[in-house]
């Protein structure tokens, strides 16, 4: 089997990574983390290594749905920053919500995955659909 081939650039990875997670390819997304990945989200607990393997595998197992449209992306050395809308639903029960990522890229591997979003908003989210 042959390994899959990395993208040229950070924010390209980045945007595979995301698009990966949207189609949903969970293999080429996981094969695009760094197997220390530390992925943080506002307001809650970081996650490290194979708890997010673990998390992001339970999400496709349980038809949790992610969709995204990245706003503006833009790199510099092994940061890429994204401002985006995330969309994520479970049957019916459906969110659309703002969300800052800033996310740290090393050898083609996603080291750091830091997304800054509201609260608030995400909830408001599912009030409106």
């Amino acid at each position: 089997m042959t390994e899959p081939t990395k993208p040229e650039g950070n924010a390209a990875v980045v945007t595979e990574f995301l698009d990966a997670l949207a189609a949903p390819d969970t293999d080429r997304a996981l094969s695009l983390l760094a197997p220390d990945i530390e992925w943080r989200n506002t307001g809650l607990p970081t996650f490290r290594g194979g708890r997010v393997f673990a998390m992001l595998r339970d999400m496709e197992k349980r038809g949790v749905g992610f969709a995204v449209d990245v706003h503006a992306i833009a790199e510099q050395g092994d940061v890429v920053l994204t401002d985006r809308t995330d969309y994520l639903w479970k049957g019916r029960l459906k969110t659309g919500f703002w969300v800052r990522g800033t996310f740290t890229v090393r050898d083609g591997l996603i080291t750091v995955w830091d997304d800054a979003f509201s609260l608030g908003n995400l909830l408001k989210g599912f009030v409106k659909h």
